[in-house]
């Protein structure tokens, strides 16, 4: 994530500004704020978990554990103000203890509830990674403890946050010019910033690209942040962080297919696997700044530079026209239709084959300027 500064003041940007403010329901209730879930609550949680158990081995009955089917589109319902959430009463799936397709998972959920309950006794923390190391051979990939620990978030119903188990830590030492997403964006505090917008940029290489051309220095004052493609978390705490604290228009960056319109829709409107957490990571006023369809067309990227959609990307355009939130962006409904009937995409590099510094010197500073968004 970078903060920049720079001189000019774009008026279109302003108005946008001036436009979301007014639609902001300034509130404390559930739509911006979740209540906050004390400590000794989450252990009380997991206590109660405990002593179901427990009181299943007393009559002598296997126990079972029931989590949320956290992977089902008929589980979530669209609200427009905070996007995908967990509809109440969600099917769950059973983790027996008696099953053999089922009692390694049942052991690795009691060991990290473990972990996770001394951590809070004790007021610290840990990564994932670090539970992983924990027990390499229970668990027996990172992959496993990343599921299991948004599945006991869901079950508890808590915030993840609320774990004390942070993201993976990031290595800054790559770039002295900008800053990693912190692993407890709960404990950030104070956010003082005159930016006027926030852009969000798919993919690492483009940041970089970004930083490399002085990008922050040409344009008014703004914060950069990536996510290095699907965002994790804490890139969608820190986002979300930054629409409460400083409520500026968020814009997205992301290549002209297919994957990158759904990383931009996890930012704006959630996902299934998280919707139980949709109030504090969901920015439903996110905008789509590029690379947009039309912008192939508008600007004649050259043929050479285009790539076919192949069946797959076919197949996630079509069910991307199926969520229940593009019927409340039309004109998003039309870029995407747009790609489906020229059958091409593009990355953000593309536009290198109109002019090497085209992306920073010409296209994001023109459509900042004359509002090309939707």
């Amino acid at each position: 994530m970078m903060a920049c500064r720079g001189t000019d003041l774009f008026s279109e940007i302003d108005m946008l500004r001036a436009e979301l403010l007014h639609n902001v329901e300034v509130t404390a209730d559930c739509q911006r704020v979740e209540e906050e879930i004390s400590q000794q609550d989450v252990l009380t949680r997991i206590e109660n978990i405990i002593l179901g158990i427990v009181t299943s081995l007393s009559k002598d009955e296997a126990p079972v554990l029931a989590l949320p089917n956290r992977s089902s589109w008929a589980n979530v319902s669209f609200d427009s103000a905070i996007g995908l959430q967990m509809s109440s009463g969600s099917s769950v799936t059973t983790i027996r203890s008696d099953c053999a397709l089922s009692v390694a998972k049942f052991a690795q959920i009691l060991k990290i509830l473990l972990v996770i309950y001394r951590l809070i006794q004790s007021n610290s923390y840990a990564t994932k990674r670090d539970i992983y190391y924990n027990n390499t051979q229970l668990f027996g990939s990172q992959k496993t403890v990343d599921g299991i620990v948004d599945d006991i978030s869901c079950m508890l119903k808590v915030p993840r946050r609320s774990l004390h188990v942070d993201g993976t830590r990031i290595d800054c030492n790559s770039s002295s010019a900008a800053v990693a997403v912190s692993s407890n964006i709960d404990g950030i505090r104070n956010i003082v910033s005159c930016a006027k917008f926030v852009l969000i940029v798919e993919k690492d290489a483009t940041f970089q690209r970004l930083l490399d051309d002085d990008f922050c220095t040409k344009l008014s004052p703004c914060i950069i942040i990536t996510g290095k493609g699907v965002p994790d978390v804490n890139s969608r705490l820190m986002v979300r962080k930054l629409w409460d604290t400083l409520h500026i228009p968020i814009f997205a960056l992301v290549d002209a297919d297919p994957h990158g319109i759904e990383i931009m829709c996890i930012y704006k409107y959630g996902s299934v696997a998280m919707s139980f957490e949709a109030h504090s990571l969901t920015v439903p006023s996110v905008m789509w700044l590029g690379l947009l369809p039309s912008d192939l067309q508008r600007l004649r990227v050259p043929e050479d530079a285009l790539i076919p959609l192949t069946r797959t990307d076919e197949n996630k355009l079509t069910s991307l026209l199926k969520r229940p939130y593009l019927t409340s962006q039309p004109d998003w409904q039309k870029e995407m239709e747009l790609m489906q009937q020229t059958k091409v995409k593009a990355e953000i590099q593309s536009l290198a084959a109109i002019g090497p510094d085209y992306l920073t010197n010409i296209y994001l500073p023109n459509k900042l300027r004359y509002g090309g968004w939707v």
